[in-house]
């Protein structure tokens, strides 16, 4: 079955993207055509990219390394749920995604974006051309989450219906688009 990781992509305490990838996972789970994990890189202790040659070559050095490639590599599509850090992503998030190149090739993904002006689009559209140069494939849509209207006090999340019927549409996508992807995958 076709297997998709919920990344989450910032590692700062305090944050709140772990009650957004656990609604992501809340809703994904109810579907039948996928299994869905998340995977917090903040569980994977990476430090500023630290191997001696390059992410394409594929040979790691470093054991964190090769357990983010493993975890990386066993899935077969994405959704990112990512903070708006300075009209970008997180340093962390661009750094786990460097860290591989191979293990990203020829998988959908998703974004779901989150923050205070906007609700992380520039996010969002930088981690679109950043996905492009690893070989990951984007769905068209997106979610957009506002600090200010979908949390409560700027620190509980509230998802409203609206919500679920975007995510619920971002989910077909990433799943189809994946599993459209899979013979390039196994070749």
């Amino acid at each position: 079955m076709t297997t998709i990781g919920i990344i989450l992509g910032t590692t700062r305490p305090g944050r709140v993207g772990p009650q957004i990838a656990e609604w992501v996972h809340k809703t994904a789970d109810a579907r039948t055509d996928a299994d869905f994990e998340v995977v917090d890189i903040a569980d994977y202790d990476l430090p500023l990219f630290d191997e001696p040659r390059s992410p394409r070559i594929g040979t790691y050095e470093h054991d964190h390394t090769r357990a983010w490639s493993a975890k990386i590599a066993g899935l077969d599509g994405f959704v990112f749920v990512t903070p708006e850090y300075n009209r970008s992503i997180p340093a962390a998030l661009k750094n786990a995604i460097d860290f591989v190149y191979k293990e990203w090739n020829n998988k959908a993904a998703g974004f779901i974006g989150y923050g205070s002006n906007v609700g992380g689009a520039r996010a969002v559209d930088h981690l679109r051309h950043i996905a492009g140069a690893v070989q990951l494939a984007a769905v068209y849509s997106q979610l957009h989450l506002s600090l200010q209207t979908d949390f409560e006090k700027f620190t509980t999340f509230v998802p409203t219906d609206r919500h679920e019927a975007a995510l619920e549409q971002l989910l077909t996508e990433v799943i189809t688009l994946s599993n459209a992807l899979a013979p390039l995958r196994e070749a």
